[in-house]
């Protein structure tokens, strides 16, 4: 099945593309999300009559989404989790406890913007992926730890280490 890309979409195509899918992926991702349309004589028209209208706004939300990357930049949150005695989870850490946490430091969050490339189910400091826009992503640190103490002391430890990295 053709679509033409109303944005970017990562590891597919930019925004005004024509490309191939299956189907599936079309009817159940692309087309419901408004990431596509399909790709009919009809549709190509009106794409290329609102392409400049369409980029604007495009570029908008990016100038948008970048501004607020640049206020997460170095963010923090802390999970306070419980874990076994060699430092495993007793569950994980999911998008939606993530989202929670950045809205209760004041940015506004949604869980599907959030990606956690590998399942957090340790203690430790972890990255996660905030992806703002489709082109604009910052990378929060979560804390996790079993108290708030214990919590401080690791990102103590983690400034330490940056401290030493830089004057090394």
């Amino acid at each position: 099945m053709q679509v033409i890309l109303l944005e970017r979409v990562e590891k597919l195509g930019q925004m005004g593309q024509v490309v191939t899918v299956k189907p599936g992926y079309a009817r159940n991702f692309l087309l419901p999300r408004k990431k596509a349309m399909r790709a009919t004589r009809d549709n190509v028209a009106f794409f290329d009559k609102q392409k400049a209208q369409l980029e604007a706004i495009n570029l908008k939300l990016r100038q948008e989404a970048e501004h607020v990357a640049k206020a997460m930049e170095g963010v923090q949150i802390v999970m306070i989790r419980q874990a076994s005695e060699v430092g495993h989870l007793y569950g994980s850490v999911r998008t939606q406890d993530v989202s929670e946490g950045l809205t209760k430091a004041g940015y506004t969050v949604n869980r599907t913007q959030v990606y956690i490339a590998t399942p957090v189910k340790t203690l430790g400091i972890h990255g996660v992926k905030i992806i703002l826009h489709p082109e604009v992503s910052v990378i929060v640190s979560v804390v996790v730890a079993q108290s708030d103490e214990e919590a401080g002391v690791r990102i103590q430890a983690a400034a330490d280490a940056s401290a030493q990295e830089t004057a090394a």
